[in-house]
């Protein structure tokens, strides 16, 4: 049970509100709130339910894998990895600025920066989805037979195993960036 009363205790802070609050939504008492929170006892599932309802959670978010996790990525700023992807596209230029694999998902962010002589590219395709942002610059953008202007601070959203990329580059410089979320089996 230290593991309910660990995630009790995250939900709590991470709502920013005290103990003391939570005790008075939930009708609980803050030394009970304290032992459940600390591991030293366990809470009956009407103590969870009325725990839950103060915190305005669902019961279920106390028994999530959350404390177990360990994944975490930390790129301090101009410290990605250039990654010389295979098949890369000539002047493309990836630095990974992150990486997670959690069970069965893998997330990749990379900076993506179209070096002098970068030529429209439209036949990128691989599993999962993708996300971009445009940092700087203007694209026109090609996905599957729709065309999107981007602009800076847009994004795109999409199933990457359709064709996609860059169709025109209509302001220089261009950099954006590209999160790739992948199912692993």
């Amino acid at each position: 049970m230290c593991e309910v009363g660990a995630q009790v205790r995250a939900l709590r802070l991470a709502a920013g509100v005290s103990g003391g609050k939570v005790a008075a939504a939930s009708g609980v008492s803050a030394s009970m709130l304290s032992r459940i929170e600390r591991g030293l006892v366990s809470p009956s599932v009407d103590t969870l339910y009325r725990i839950a309802r103060g915190l305005n959670v669902p019961i279920s978010r106390f028994f999530g894998d959350q404390p177990g996790r360990t994944d975490f990525s930390h790129v301090p700023a101009g410290r990605g990895v250039q990654v010389d992807r295979v098949g890369a596209v000539a002047n493309y230029r990836y630095d990974l600025i992150g990486h997670i694999l959690s069970g069965n998902l893998f997330v990749e962010p990379y900076l993506v920066t179209l070096l002098p002589g970068a030529e429209p590219y439209v036949t990128f395709q691989h599993p999962g989805l993708k996300f971009l942002y445009l940092l700087s610059g203007e694209v026109s953008y090609r996905y599957g037979t729709k065309v999107v202007q981007l602009k800076v601070g847009g994004s795109l959203l999409f199933d990457a195993t359709a064709l996609h990329g860059i169709e025109a580059v209509e302001v220089q410089p261009v950099s954006y960036l590209s999160v790739v979320f992948t199912l692993r089996g």
